[in-house]
């Protein structure tokens, strides 16, 4: 990351542009889950951590936020460009909203529907230590007895973002909003619970070089759904096949069917057991094609573009489970179950027709690759070494 921004100096990027496309991320992300204007609190520090949110609580402020900051240090203290953005903030209309100089002189009648942490960022490490330990448990105080919801700048204040070592006082954020890529440390399985939803704000002018590992997210999957033509027609967006359901989860099945449509599949059917199908057929959504299934063999013939198999299918037929697995040639993601009955016989993995994509929760993973004591990022790079 600090190579990707000492190349942007050398072309002429200013670190100011740079700051100003990410508050405009911050701020966006924040209305994406916040569509109407609220309340929001910023701490921050004296970096430039806390210039990208005090660019995010300006655009906010224009929007139509109440807006405060907590300066943790005094403004003399603060960097020049932090400076300048505290005095641009301060000069943002609507509103001219003071910069408070502590938590206890905003008005405590007002409720926060949300904090920005932007008190530490890129390369900061525990332990923490006051002012900013003091703006930590104030962060933390507020989501605990307020309800406030937080969004970290970059990285949760008290999280390495190398290793995900954290402070005993790290701010739990619900969402990050991290600036141009993923850090390692907001992956680690120690990180989950202080990372919340992880958002990546990619910046047009901070280009990266293409990474072998990516983060699942917007700014990474939305190139995978193009914009699609104005004439165009369900048969053109693919047809998707559900296996699952049986007696007693009948709803996995709807569930799916929901989950495929919403996705942008063209056609989806789903194929559930005989013995649930007016349920599953009664509750499926409208536009979903529900068929009763005799023997799960009769549809390795099924022209079917990607299957999704699995969720609450139960182990009861098992044989005929692996073997379409097995046989069938198009993708298949294999969740649930379907994980369950492979696991009693994983090399299946190694003799399947076409591209398989699992997808199992700790517990799947643990029947699937059994109690190894790494991590879940390792154990998944060992896993997909063995079954590629």
């Amino acid at each position: 990351m600090r190579d990707a921004e000492n190349a942007a100096f050398a072309r002429g990027v200013s670190a100011e542009a740079l700051m100003n496309q990410a508050g405009a991320g911050i701020a966006q992300a924040v209305q994406q889950f916040f569509p109407r204007p609220g309340n929001c609190l910023v701490f921050s520090g004296k970096g430039n951590n806390g210039g990208d949110a005090l660019v995010a609580a300006a655009r906010l402020k224009r929007a139509g936020w109440h807006t405060d900051v907590h300066l943790s240090f005094p403004e003399s203290q603060c960097s020049d460009l932090l400076r300048r953005k505290i005095t641009e903030f301060r000069d943002t209309p609507p509103v001219a909203v003071a910069v408070v100089a502590a938590v206890s002189a905003a008005n405590p009648s007002r409720a926060h529907t949300i904090i920005l942490d932007g008190l530490l960022g890129l390369g900061s490490k525990p332990p923490l230590r006051d002012p900013i330990l003091a703006a930590c448990r104030e962060i933390n105080r507020l989501r605990q007895e307020r309800g406030a919801y937080v969004f970290a700048v970059d990285q949760p204040t008290g999280l390495d973002g190398d290793s995900g070592e954290t402070d005993r006082n790290c701010v739990v954020a619900d969402f990050t909003v991290t600036i141009a890529a993923a850090k390692r440390g907001l992956l680690a399985d120690n990180a989950t619970n202080f990372v919340g939803r992880l958002e990546v704000v990619p910046l047009s002018d901070l280009p990266l070089e293409p990474a072998d590992e990516t983060v699942a997210c917007t700014a990474s999957l939305q190139g995978l759904l193009p914009r699609r033509p104005f004439d165009a027609h369900k048969n053109q967006f693919g047809r998707v096949g559900i296996v699952a359901g049986s007696r007693g989860f009948a709803g996995a099945a709807t569930m799916c069917a929901w989950g495929a449509l919403r996705a942008g599949a063209g056609l989806v059917e789903v194929f559930v057991p005989e013995n649930i199908y007016e349920i599953a057929a009664a509750a499926a959504p409208f536009e979903s094609m529900v068929k009763p299934v005799k023997s799960y063999r009769d549809l390795i013939e099924e022209k079917i573009d990607v299957w999704g198999i699995g969720p609450g299918l139960g182990r009861d037929n098992a044989p005929e489970i692996i073997e379409l697995i097995q046989r069938a040639e198009n993708p298949m993601v294999v969740d649930a179950d379907a994980l369950n009955i492979v696991s009693t016989n994983v090399s299946i993995l190694k003799n399947c027709r076409g591209r398989r994509l699992l997808t199992p929760h700790p517990g799947e993973m643990k029947r699937l690759a059994g109690n190894q004591k790494i991590s879940r990022t390792e154990l998944a790079e060992k896993f997909t070494g063995e079954f590629p």
